[in-house]
């Protein structure tokens, strides 16, 4: 029996569109596409079709999939589209699902490339061995509280000594506490998370590698982290 929209309950209606969006993610080659946008960037589709290792007809196939169920979004510019998630919400989805995978195939971590679990981009803040060691830094000298990762006071002084204030009327949360899927211990997300990416990118303290997560902690970041954090990186 087919379901028309406007004979569906509000339940009926929230666990088709739930359905939809699995769905959606229900195929390796999308989640390929998913996990390359992972980076903040937008992509084209001919990019993403050789990320996932398909036809470029069968990328453009995948793209209306994920377009329709909202997971991406895409802007015209030219002869061009680039493709990139539909916002912080499906990458911290994303992320999610990849812990819960780690979680479930412990072999992952072995095969994960010794760069990406050093150092990554999680959409638009910082995630790997690198990300975790600075969250444990702000935790251990009171900048961060270890449960929820809220900034205390001292913590927003920070940043503010920094020239980075988070602004306390942004709909985005200042700072959250993102489960880590390589390292299964938490990194800096939130407003706080992306200020510092970008503030780390502008100092030359990190390098990001053109259409790929990795991320290159550069001789003077180990300098910065040393002086700022105490982060003692060989």
């Amino acid at each position: 029996m087919q379901h028309h929209p406007e004979h569906l309950s509000d339940d009926d209606a929230l666990e088709l569109s739930v359905s939809a969006v699995a769905a959606a993610m229900a195929e390796p080659s999308r989640v390929k596409m998913l996990c390359s946008l992972m980076d903040g960037r937008a992509w084209t589709a001919t990019e993403l079709s050789v990320a996932a290792g398909v036809a470029a007809s069968t990328a453009s196939a995948h793209l209306s999939k994920l377009v329709d169920s909202q997971l991406v979004c895409f802007l015209s510019q030219g002869r061009h589209r680039y493709y990139r998630l539909a916002g912080k919400e499906v990458a911290r989805l994303i992320e999610m699902m990849m812990g819960i995978s780690w979680r479930r195939d412990k072999p992952l971590a072995t095969r994960t490339p010794v760069a990406l679990r050093h150092a990554r981009t999680c959409y638009d803040h910082l995630a790997g061995e690198l990300a975790v060691n600075i969250y444990d830094a702000l935790v251990e000298k009171g900048y961060l509280t270890a449960d929820e990762a809220s900034l205390t006071e001292n913590g927003l002084a920070f940043f503010t000594r920094m020239g980075l204030p988070l602004e306390s009327k942004s709909t985005r949360k200042r700072s959250c506490a993102c489960l880590d899927w390589s390292e299964r211990r938490f990194h800096l997300g939130g407003h706080a998370g992306a200020v510092l990416l970008i503030y780390f990118e502008t100092q030359g303290w990190i390098r990001r590698t053109p259409g790929f997560r990795e991320v290159t902690l550069t001789a003077k970041g180990r300098q910065g982290l040393r002086t700022l954090l105490g982060i003692d990186l060989r």
